[in-house]
Parts: structure tokens; sequence; C-alpha cells
């Protein structure tokens, strides 16, 4: 697609000289902007993708996972979006393995006694089974939904061809906070469905992402609702972030897509009204579903 190809040029020209990509006009290289992009960029851009995976294995931390930006202190959630582009590569087993093993380890704080207690007993504000939890955005924090997908994507990705028991415990954990937390009437919300005593509405991006992790799972009744809410949602999103990820989600579910790839290369255009390089990674490679591997999808 035209919009795509035009995109993708636009995105290349602002690689970084480190071989990263920030999320905006600055010198700091971002791990999901630079994730996004050696996806996004891997058909086309060989030598950029490659720069760009070289840049991540070389900034990889010391625990194995990755800042949100390079050069912060801590490991976050971005691991999960670092081992999804080198589950791209046949290659770097190490930092793959490195990466693994940091997803395996984090988990929201409601994995501790402490916090599963505080839940269950002295903080009801919220509707949850603490004893169901996932991946934080930071060590120390709760679980949340896009951390815990992204995480679940890597994990089942790497493991595909060996999935032990650890990780398939780990994995099911995940799945059973993504349902129990599901909000009222299908979709997710970016962390509690009930607050308060109050249902909080889903936002399409949570809602899609959560999908692409449970894309292999039996399709329960809060699957089925939540993809009937994504499609009809998807035809009134105005923005191309959300829309990307609304295709990239309907995809992978083998639903009809074309006619949202074309809205969103109208919303896109030439690219450069969008100055965020997250966006314009998931874009691309939302133009592009059908035409490359879905950098997303889980074998079954």
């Amino acid at each position: 697609m035209g919009s795509a190809n035009i995109s993708a040029g636009l995105l290349l020209n602002r690689q970084l000289r480190s071989g990263g990509w920030s999320y905006f006009d600055s010198q700091q290289s971002c791990v999901e902007s630079t994730s996004l992009a050696v996806l996004a960029l891997g058909p086309d851009g060989r030598h950029a993708s490659r720069a760009g995976t070289e840049h991540l294995v070389q900034s990889q931390a010391h625990d194995g996972g990755w800042p949100a930006c390079i050069g912060d202190p801590e490991s976050a959630w971005v691991t999960a979006l670092a081992l999804c582009a080198l589950n791209t590569t046949n290659d770097l087993a190490v930092a793959r393995e490195r990466a693994f093993r940091w997803l395996m380890m984090a988990r929201g704080r409601e994995g501790h006694w402490f916090w599963r207690w505080k839940f269950r007993i002295a903080d009801r504000e919220v509707r949850f089974d603490p004893d169901k939890y996932g991946w934080p955005w930071s060590p120390g924090t709760a679980s949340w939904v896009i951390p815990t997908a992204f995480s679940m994507v890597a994990i089942k990705q790497y493991t595909v061809c060996n999935r032990l028991a650890a990780a398939e415990n780990r994995i099911r954990l995940g799945a059973d906070m993504l349902l129990d937390r599901a909000c009222v009437g299908g979709g997710w919300n970016s962390g509690n469905s009930v607050v308060y005593g109050v249902p909080l509405p889903p936002h399409v991006e949570a809602t899609a992402i959560a999908l692409l992790a449970l894309q292999d799972e039996e399709r329960t009744p809060v699957i089925r609702t939540s993809l009937a809410w994504l499609k009809q949602r998807s035809a009134s999103i105005a923005s191309a972030e959300s829309l990307a990820w609304c295709i990239l989600t309907l995809f992978a579910y083998q639903e009809p897509v074309d006619h949202l790839k074309t809205r969103l290369a109208t919303l896109v255009g030439d690219g450069r009204d969008i100055h965020n390089n997250a966006t314009l990674a998931t874009a691309i490679l939302a133009l592009r579903c059908g035409e490359i591997i879905h950098p997303f999808m889980v074998p079954r």
C-alpha cells in the first residue's frame, strides 16, 4: 500500500545514529518505538532493522530487561515488546533467553501475599480477584492490561516449540487475570473494570491488545463479546494508533480489515502529521497486514 511505503521512508529518516528511535524529536532512544520500528521496517528496511535490533541487544540491561527509554535506571514492560521484535530472528538466542527470564520473574504486586491480602481485605474500592495477576508497567506496581497482554504474546511466541510447565502456568495466570478484569459489557479498560462500584468503559487499544494475547485461547463469552465490541467500535475510530491496533487484532481473528486499512491510509496520509514514531510504526504494521508476517501472531 502506497501510504505504508511513504510512511516507512519517513520512519527510516527518523532513525537515530544509535540505531534506535525516540518517541518524538529527541536523541533519547525509546524501546517501544525502536521495537515497533524494527518490526515495521523488517521486510524493506533490512539495514535499518538490523541496526535497530543490534541497538536493542546492546541496550539490554544486566537483569535481562529493558528500560522504557535508554538511560533510565529500571527495566520495564517494554521488555515484552523487545522480545517480540527479537522473536522475528532465528539468532540472538542469549538475548532472547535473558528477556524471557526477566518476564517470567516480573509480576504485578498482587503476586506478593501481602498485597493479595490487602486487596482482598482492606482495599475494596476496586473489583478484581487478586489471586489472578499479570504484569505491571514497572516493577513494584500493580498489574495492568496492556503490559500483561504484550508479555503473554512474547512468552507464547518464544516458547511455541517448547512450552515448559512454568511458562504454561504463567501464561494461564495472565489469561485468567485478563478475563477477570474485562469490562461488564465486553472489552477492557487499562486496568480494573469496576472502581467504587462504577463500571468503567472499555478502551479500544486495551481491548485490541488484550485480544491479541488471547487469540489462541478458547473463545469464551468474554472473548466473543469483546471481539464483537471491537468490531462495532471500529466503524467510528478517529485515532490512527487506535485504528491500527484494531486492524492488527481483527486480522489475527480472521475478520475483514481492508475497509479499515483504507480509512487508516487516509488518516495517515504521508505520515508527516504523525510525530510519535511508535504510532507511525504501528500504523505501518497495520497497513501491511496480509503482506508481511503478523508480528503479534501466536502460532497455534
